[in-house]
């Protein structure tokens, strides 16, 4: 199967949260306090914050993401049958400043000095994704930071990649989009765009429409897919 030429790409749209920044790092700053059960902890919230977003999206409701975040943080809690405010507190104010993975900002920054447009494209609220992105200092690297906030709906309903083709004022084709997130890949894919899954996490296939052009492991190794010189 011939692979798809991506030497025409103008926009590179990157999803935020377990692509760019690490969805583990706040669980993790605190693995001494949650104890040797931290990752598993991690992984719930992870998954119930997914989850919830999904669930809402269905029934035609939207919360805010940073409240579906908490509520997913206080069933993860639970779940692990931990009672602790304080620590719930901290967990929260570090996930809006995640760290980042260690290759995004020189990768971000390769792209933008190539001449491509880099946008976020997230679920998350834009003061969330304004304090990640100041954390970890890529703010310089990016044209956009597109939130669901502006259509009220989450991932992967289209309206929210749509999102890009109007703030970049590009059509599909001149669009990469990339995720970590198996399911948003593949959503991407099938809306439309030309897409790179940059499975951090080993994930087995989605088993749905449509498969993403390329996988890779860390963001850099898309560089030479958009025949970018490190």
């Amino acid at each position: 199967m011939t692979q798809p030429d991506f030497s025409n790409i103008k926009a590179c749209v990157f999803d935020a949260y377990g692509t760019l920044f690490d969805v583990d790092a706040a669980a993790r700053h605190e693995k001494e306090a949650l104890g040797e059960n931290w990752k598993s902890l991690s992984d719930l919230w992870r998954l119930k914050q997914l989850q919830y977003t999904w669930l809402l999206s269905l029934q035609g409701n939207y919360r805010s993401f940073w409240d579906i975040t908490e509520d997913a943080l206080q069933f993860a809690m639970k779940a692990n049958q931990i009672s602790d405010a304080k620590l719930a507190a901290r967990l929260m104010q570090i996930y809006r400043e995640l760290d980042c993975y260690p290759e995004v900002p020189e990768t971000l920054k390769t792209l933008k000095e190539a001449g491509i447009k880099c946008a976020i494209l997230s679920n998350g609220d834009m003061d969330m994704l304004q304090s990640a992105v100041d954390n970890a200092k890529i703010g310089d690297y990016l044209d956009a930071i597109l939130t669901v906030q502006d259509v009220s709906i989450f991932k992967p309903h289209p309206s929210v990649y749509q999102l890009a083709n109007e703030r970049l004022n590009l059509p599909s084709e001149a669009i990469s989009f990339q995720s970590s997130n198996g399911w948003d890949a593949f959503s991407a894919k099938d809306y439309g765009f030309n897409v790179i899954w940059c499975n951090r996490f080993d994930q087995p296939d989605e088993q749905i429409p449509s498969a993403p052009d390329h996988q890779i492991k860390t963001l850099n190794q898309m560089l030479p897919l958009l025949n970018i010189k490190a």
